[in-house]
């Protein structure tokens, strides 16, 4: 039996699984080949973002020593990747390796360069490049000149790199067999629960812009391809049968095309059937359609929870410009706001430190105006992608960049716009900015802030940056260590789950409320505003850890065969709910003190899925009206 391995490794070291989508196509289209079925035995190897290389060896070679290794690679996997492509090779030095992925398209003299231990590189869509490999080592044991192949990239023994012909993208995407349909992925993990943090699944492959940044699946600038209707709603159907709560669609512009209004009629039929898909995330379509809005109501009318995502990535002309994104509809973004708001439905924004035409000034002024309609931004430090427009033109742009230290992204520390000392100042507010404005750590305080405090939120950010540098308390001292060089996703994460797990660094939150913030208020307004952040730190997630207790005034239960955390009934002396939802009258006139009580409710998992913030946003907690307590 010949044996091939598919790998994959995730970028974060999260409590659940994610779902090796890749891995299972390639798999699925060995499976269904008829020339190769029953011949060869395919495994995936789907690992954790946590797990180290003497882990990941065991368990690929401990069993059985594979014919053929298939990585599939992306910046944060690709050192790791390497090096078990070494150990490999001494295990089995006639094995194949094959690097396939966005990070490694195109860049086979770079990687062959780097590692002598990867024998062929693919150039596009993976899925028969792959079946069309292992047919051939099959039938040429030992040998490695596959010119017949095309899409791919490979070293022969005198060391001289061939690259064949570019594959034509696949047109008809439903040959591609469906790795859920088939069976080929496990849905359900060994206590019968849906084991994968969220499932991943495509609609369509293609992009239609060209990014400087971008490069998206390999096809930016090109006609979007759809997978047909049956097959998704089939898709559909196998996950909510498996318990699937949220559905994470793989597509560049959901609600650009007529067939995503298709998939929208499908999920809610799929919701009505089971229950369940809960959550839609995607990435919507840049320019915002009047299509998109029947999709965004249909959502919202049948209670689908879904993060509306304003992908600016700047608001400076000169850096829109580079970024070849200036005439894109989605710069008009004031009104799309007022329209989601209107519908009383939630939206974040994108925006990338570290674009060339962008400076310090131009960016926080953007950020700050933006922060006016939106204070979830989320905002990302800017990574030169190989293959984009922005590599091919470093040196136009002065681009100043580092590799990871763990992984392979070139992270951009100055360009010719902003300088390092600048880029590393960024990068510490970026870190209390991600935790605090795109996680949402804070999300009610932001605008009565800005209107009676007359602070910015930058500003508001500056300010906890600067009472944390002046504190002494070695809990917030070791979370100040913990703002990186870069500010990097998983180092978000990991100051996220520090900031909830330790009960210090919220009462530094809270004397740093009091003593900077609250007397910027009006006096009048101060009792308010006192009792406004008690309400935000009532309405944040519970940091559900197994085998910790509930914060204090929380239980859980189960209401309507569901399990929720609900709190004791907790006393106001103004109804800060109601305010905030008419925010825009109450500010004008002096508050009124009307004691009120809520009951806050949040659902479990928040801590399986903190480390992506757009599913994350799911768990905030929500207030409802209720009797006053006995103390009251």
């Amino acid at each position: 039996m010949f044996t091939v391995d598919i790998v994959q490794q995730g970028a974060w070291d999260m409590p659940l699984d994610s779902m090796p989508l890749a891995a299972g196509y390639l798999k699925a289209a060995i499976d269904a080949d008829a020339d190769l079925g029953g011949q060869v035995d395919v495994r995936i190897r789907n690992f954790r973002g946590g797990v180290g290389l003497p882990t990941m060896a065991r368990e690929l070679f401990g069993e059985r020593i594979p014919d053929v290794v298939a990585f599939s690679v992306l910046g944060w996997n690709y050192r790791n990747f390497a090096a078990l492509a070494e150990t490999f090779k001494q295990l089995n030095p006639r094995g194949l390796v094959v690097f396939g992925g966005n990070h490694v398209a195109n860049q086979g003299e770079r990687i062959f360069r780097e590692h002598s231990y990867v024998d062929v590189v693919a150039n596009g869509e993976g899925e028969f490049v792959l079946r069309d490999l292992v047919e051939y080592r099959m039938t040429n044991p030992g040998r490695l000149d596959p010119k017949g192949i095309e899409g791919i990239s490979y070293r022969l023994e005198d060391g001289t790199v061939e690259t064949t012909p570019e594959r034509a993208r696949i047109d008809d995407l439903d040959i591609i067999p469906s790795p859920f349909l088939t069976g080929t992925l496990p849905m359900l993990d060994g206590a019968g629960n849906f084991r994968y943090d969220v499932a991943l699944m495509e609609t369509n492959r293609g992009c239609p812009y060209k990014c400087s940044f971008c490069y998206w699946g390999g096809a930016v600038g090109q006609r979007m391809r759809a997978f047909s209707r049956e097959r998704i709603a089939a898709e559909l159907d196998y996950f909510a049968y498996h318990g699937a709560q949220t559905i994470v669609l793989c597509d560049s512009n959901f609600g650009l095309l007529e067939s995503d209004e298709e998939f929208t009629e499908d999920l809610i039929k799929t919701r009505e059937k089971y229950g369940h898909p809960r959550a839609l995330e995607t990435s919507w379509a840049k320019n915002k359609s009047t299509r998109f809005h029947r999709i965004v109501q249909d959502l919202k009318a049948h209670g689908f929870k879904s993060s509306f995502t304003l992908a600016l990535q700047t608001l400076a002309d000169e850096a829109l410009m580079d970024m070849q994104r200036k005439n894109m509809k989605v710069n008009k973004w004031e009104s799309l706001v007022d329209w989601l708001s209107e519908e009383n439905l939630d939206c974040y924004a994108e925006l990338i430190w570290g674009a060339p035409g962008e400076t310090v000034e131009s960016f926080i002024e953007g950020y700050d105006q933006l922060a006016t309609k939106v204070s979830r931004i989320a905002v990302y430090p800017m990574l030169l992608l190989p293959n984009t427009s922005y590599v091919e033109n470093r040196e136009l742009h002065g681009f100043v960049t580092i590799r990871g230290e763990n992984d392979d992204f070139e992270y951009v520390l100055a360009n010719r716009t902003s300088t390092l000392a600048e880029n590393l100042d960024m990068q510490q507010f970026m870190f209390w900015a991600r935790i605090m404005g795109e996680n949402q750590y804070l999300r009610h305080v932001w605008e009565p802030v800005r209107h009676l405090a007359g602070l910015t939120q930058s500003q508001i950010i500056r300010s906890m940056m600067k009472a944390a540098e002046a504190s002494t308390d070695p809990a917030v001292a070791e979370f100040r260590q913990m703002a990186p060089v870069i500010a990097e996703s998983p180092v978000i994460a990991a100051g996220l789950r520090r900031l909830s797990a330790t009960p210090e660094l919220n009462d530094f939150l809270v004397e740093w409320w009091r003593t900077a913030i609250l007397p910027a208020f009006p006096p009048q307004w101060q009792g308010f505003a006192t009792e406004l952040y008690a309400y935000e730190s009532w309405c944040r997630p519970i940091y559900d850890q197994p085998g910790v207790p509930l914060r204090a005034g929380w239980r859980a239960c189960t209401e309507d065969g569901e399990p929720v955390f609900v709190s004791e009934p907790v006393d106001f002396s103004y109804p800060v709910a109601e305010m905030l939802a008419s925010w825009a009258d109450v500010r004008l006139r002096e508050p009124v003190p009307d004691p009120c009580s809520y009951v806050f409710r949040a659902i479990p998992g928040y801590s399986d899925h903190l480390d992506n913030h757009e599913t994350a946003a799911h768990y905030v907690a929500t207030a409802e009206r209720c009797e006053p307590s006995a103390d009251q």
